[in-house]
Parts: C-alpha cells; sequence; structure tokens
C-alpha cells in the first residue's frame, strides 16, 4: 500500500532523519529530503513551529508505513543549559504509553502459563485489602478496578510526585490502607495508574526477575528495541536522553522532571524508532513474541458488568480516526508529552515524543497524519445560533452534579453569556434550543417546562448525566459546625479546618492551605476536591470524604 500524498501520490518513501532542529530552510535542504514532497514536509514543520523555534524545548517525530519508516524528524532543544538540539534518536520518556508494554508482559505470563488475566490479584498481591469483591488482572489492565489512583491519594497526602521519592514500596504501602474502592469491579472505567504500578509488581513476583529485566530479555531485546528502557532508578545517567521542561519562552522555562522509581504505569525511556518499531512488532507479531493471539487480546476492548463494551483494552485506547480504527494511547509525565498511534488497516502508525508540558503531541501527531492520510471533507461544525437575553439564558443557571462521583457543573450568566465556572471556565456556544457545545463536549439541558430536569454531557459516545442540586450559602454559625481536626487512616494524614473571615480554610499539615466554598447542602469545593461533610445520629459533624476525579470518597474522621 502506498501513502497518498499531494503532488506525488506513488513516491518512493525513503527514511527521512534530520539531526538538528529544522526551520531553517537550509537545515531541510541539507537533509535530503528525497521520500515525502516538500510540501508534505513543510506542512508538518509548521505544525511543530507553533511550540516555541529551535531555541525552545520540542519534540520528536517518527511515521511508518507497513512497518518501514518513512520520516523521523526533531524540532527544539533536548537541553537547554548547554544548547543540545532534539534529534531522532534523543530519548524521550513516555508517560503512560508505556502501558501497554506492562500489559504485554503480563500477557506473555499468561502465555507462559504462570496466571490468568481473570485470577485475583490477592493471590499475587496479599497486601491488597479484601474490599469483598474480586479484583481481577484483568480489571487493573483495563482500569476497572475501581482503586484510587495512587497519585491523587498521595496529592492529599502531601508528598505529590516532584515532592518526594515514591517506589513500588510506597503504592503497595498506600494500597494496603485504603478501606473502600471508587466503585465495584468491572462496574465502570476510571483511569487508574495503581493498577498499572501493581501490574508491574506481579510481573515480578511472578517471573522471579526485576520488572524491568523481564521486559528486556523478553520484549526489547527481540525486537531490536535498543534505545529502551525504564527509569527504574531515576538518578541513573541516561545518554542522549532530553530534559524535561515547563513554562515559555517569555515567561522563562523550568525543568521539569519526574523524580520517581515507581514504573509500569508509566516511567519508559525510548525514542521515536523504537516506538515504530514497537507498532511494527503489533501489526505483524511474530509467534515467538505471543502472535496475533497476544496482540489480539490486547486489543479487545473491556466488557463491563453491564454489558457495555468500553472503550479501552489493555494498555490501548480503541477508537476510528473517520472510520478507520485508530490503537493509540497518549501520555504525560512531569514536563513529558507523548502519543502513539496505529491504523492497523492502513499499516500507518505515528509516534509522538515531547519535552515540553505546554505540547499537544496528539494535536501534533493528527495534523501529521493529515497530510499522510488525509481525511474525507469534513461536515461543518454546527455553527451558534443566534444570541439569548439574560431571562433567556437564567433557566440553565444552576449547579449539577452527578451521584456516583459527585463531579460537578456551575453555570451562571456574565456579560449576556452563559459561562461555567466548574470543573473549569469556559463559554459554551449554543447550537440549538438547549444545546450547547462546551470543552469539546455536547452539553443538553433537559426541561420539564421551563426547569431543567438534568444536564447531559455527550462525548464520543459517552453520556454522563447531572442533576440539579441547590445551592447553599452557609451562616456563620453554620460553618463553625464544620470547624475541627480531621485524620484520615487511609492517608496518615490529617487536615485542620477553621473559620476565617467568614469562609472556611482547610489546612494540611505541611501548612498548606485551600479555600472551601459552600456548593450543596454539606459541600464544598476546594483546590483538593469537593468536600462532603456527615454527621451523626446527633447530627453533630463527624466527618468528611474527599472527592476528586480519579479518587473518590476518601474518609476523614472528626478527631
Amino acid at each position: 500500500m502506498t501513502l497518498h500524498l499531494p503532488l506525488r501520490a506513488h513516491a518512493t518513501l525513503a527514511v527521512i532523519t534530520l539531526a538538528l532542529a529544522p526551520w531553517p530552510a537550509s537545515h531541510a535542504q541539507q537533509a535530503g529530503l528525497t521520500g515525502l514532497p516538500d510540501s508534505a514536509v513543510a506542512r508538518i514543520d509548521r505544525a511543530f513551529a507553533a511550540l516555541g523555534g529551535p531555541d525552545a524545548p520540542g519534540c520528536a517525530i517518527g511515521l511508518s508505513e507497513q512497518g518501514r519508516p518513512v520520516l523521523t524528524r526533531a524540532y527544539g532543544m533536548a537541553n537547554l543549559e548547554y544548547g543540545v538540539p532534539n534529534t531522532a534518536e534523543t530519548i524521550f520518556e513516555s508517560g503512560s504509553v508505556a502501558k501497554q508494554f506492562t500489559a504485554t508482559a503480563m500477557m506473555l505470563l499468561v502465555q507462559d502459563g504462570k496466571l490468568s488475566l481473570d485470577d485475583d490479584v490477592r493471590k499475587y498481591l496479599p497486601e491488597v485489602p479484601d474490599f469483598g469483591k474480586k479484583i481481577t488482572i484483568r480489571n487493573l489492565l483495563t482500569h476497572t478496578s475501581g482503586l484510587r489512583d495512587q497519585w491523587g491519594l498521595l496529592g492529599l497526602r502531601g508528598s505529590p510526585p516532584g515532592s518526594q521519592v515514591h517506589s513500588f514500596a510506597t503504592i503497595l504501602d498506600l494500597v494496603s490502607h485504603q478501606k473502600a474502592l471508587n466503585f465495584d469491579p468491572g462496574a465502570e472505567y476510571l483511569y487508574s495508574n495503581t493498577g498499572y504500578t501493581l501490574a508491574a509488581i506481579i510481573v515480578q513476583r511472578v517471573s522471579g526477575q526485576p520488572f524491568a529485566t523481564f521486559t528486556e530479555e523478553r520484549m526489547f531485546k527481540p525486537l531490536g528495541m535498543t534505545n529502551t528502557r525504564w527509569r527504574a532508578d531515576f538518578t541513573t545517567v541516561v545518554r542522549n536522553r532530553a530534559t524535561a521542561y515547563s513554562g515559555t519562552a517569555a515567561a522563562g522555562f523550568h525543568l521539569d522532571m519526574p523524580f520517581t522509581n515507581v514504573i509500569g504505569n508509566g516511567g519508559l525511556l525510548t525514542t521515536v524508532g523504537d516506538l515504530l518499531k514497537w507498532n511494527a512488532f503489533l501489526d505483524a507479531p511474530p509467534a515467538a513474541l505471543g502472535g496475533p493471539t497476544l496482540v489480539q487480546t490486547l486489543e479487545t476492548p473491556m466488557i463491563f458488568n453491564n454489558g457495555r463494551k468500553s472503550g479501552y483494552a489493555l494498555g490501548l485506547s480503541i477508537a476510528t480516526r473517520d472510520g478507520i480504527r485508530e490503537v493509540s494511547h497518549g501520555g504525560a509525565t512531569a514536563g513529558y508529552r507523548t502519543w502513539l498511534a496505529r491504523y492497523p488497516e492502513r499499516g500507518m502508525s505515528v509516534a509522538v515524543l515531547c519535552n515540553l508540558a505546554s505540547a499537544n503531541p496528539t494535536s501534533l501527531g493528527n495534523q501529521a497524519m493529515d497530510v499522510i492520510m488525509p481525511r474525507p471533507a469534513a461536515s461543518p461544525v454546527a455553527a451558534a445560533v443566534g444570541t439569548m437575553t439574560d431571562s433567556e439564558l437564567a433557566p440553565y443557571v444552576g449547579l449539577f452534579r452527578t451521584r456516583g462521583s459527585q463531579n460537578l457543573i456551575r453555570t451562571v450568566v456574565h456579560d449576556g453569556k452563559l459561562v461555567t465556572e466548574l470543573p473549569v471556565a469556559s463559554t459554551p456556544t449554543r447550537l440549538a434550543p438547549d444545546r450547547f457545545r462546551a470543552l469539546g463536549q455536547e452539553m443538553i439541558f433537559r426541561r420539564d417546562g421551563g426547569r431543567v430536569r438534568d444536564v447531559l454531557l455527550v462525548s464520543d459516545g459517552d453520556t454522563t448525566r447531572f442533576e440539579p442540586v441547590a445551592a447553599v450559602s452557609p451562616s456563620a454559625a453554620q460553618l463553625a459546625s464544620y470547624v475541627g481536626s480531621y485524620w484520615s487512616d487511609e492517608l496518615d494524614t490529617r487536615f485542620t479546618i477553621t473559620a476565617r473571615d467568614g469562609a472556611l480554610v482547610m489546612r494540611s499539615r505541611l501548612g498548606e492551605e485551600t479555600l472551601l466554598t459552600p456548593a450543596f447542602a454539606e459541600a464544598f469545593t476546594s483546590q483538593a476536591g469537593t468536600v462532603i461533610f456527615s454527621r451523626d445520629a446527633r447530627g453533630k459533624v463527624s466527618g468528611f470524604g474527599i472527592w476528586a476525579g480519579r479518587i473518590r470518597d476518601v474518609r476523614f474522621r472528626r478527631e
């Protein structure tokens, strides 16, 4: 199959490697770009130019067809202090792109007959509490375990990534103290790094080898992925590794490196060339490395307890691009941003690795794919429909929540427009009566007469229902009832709540403070998440739970 490219649709494609940041035209000319038309390469260059130029951190990209690289190219700097440019051989950290490698390691053990995906994780990890519901290895790998995310828990405890060096032992200890799950295993999808860290530990215990050794011997070495390794010790010197940064050229860049020894959920160091080798393996897996059965299992979406199909398989997201199957995963660790995608029926792959926190590798990769795999003419995007007066917008104003996760939407009218304050600030675009577009999702207000019955957020076929909830404005006496010291056995940490200037302030044991803003009855929003208080039989405040994205109802009892 040939790539359908403008100007030279049947060109012979050669490997293109650019060692230096390619913005100056002379660099591109010296590279001998004979595989892709200059116009195609220029379009890809323009997409990456928006990152900030050759003196800023940047990215590397690789494209392949039928298992053969057709373009590898790099932009920007790998190290700003020494003026070292990114190249196609620069090593980046891959973030959660690593999860498919952990899932594959587990599948190799399945094919060795040493475990089953439906085994109870407590068979190998007795440290995991008995929650009264069986958590399987499959649950770990499909984000359906219900286990709270390790990074969210550590953040609440005051030791998030970057503040403390974490290890496998840290995560096992954290999990061992949990008293509840986010939900019953298999009932929902909710991304959890915890599951993949535990999966890596299981691989170690079952194989009898360090996780990094097992994957090196069984996966990386046989596939010729010579530039790929795990960041098992963050202090190890790695030649040709890009330093990760956050910030901007105007405000200044800052080092943003991962200082953790936790791997399996992330922590894979690699190059775009090695990732293309990996995708070539997935396109044509040899029997010695598991064969088609292994790949088919990796790409089979999880089925929930209610029979509904998830969009996530084993370390891979399964979707479509204009009707063409897309198997992909993105990643973010510290200042690294990544995306890896395959289009098996077209035999095409794209890998994007960046060392700048503000980079969007998924968008950049899609722009590159637009060049080599043009999209059909897009249907017109629904345009805004007229304007509305404040009185017409008034029915849409309110506070709405999901009962299962306590996620909130708050809408207000500002300067004649409907505005969301939660989960983030945005200005929805009106598409039709009772329909808006906000944050890349369709927002549908369903009404009984003039009153909003519920709000539906629709994205990629998934619908989340939010119910209206009455906002509150507690009196000073009511606020005073929440003042006190609260302890969590699950996190081994304490929060102190005080009243100050007519508001509640929550203070951690490290002295960090966050304002508690009233939401609905007994509930407040904060930077830590939604805090929902509970009362005992006498009506006295007895504790609270924190709900924050990937962690739900982490309990604190009043001391």
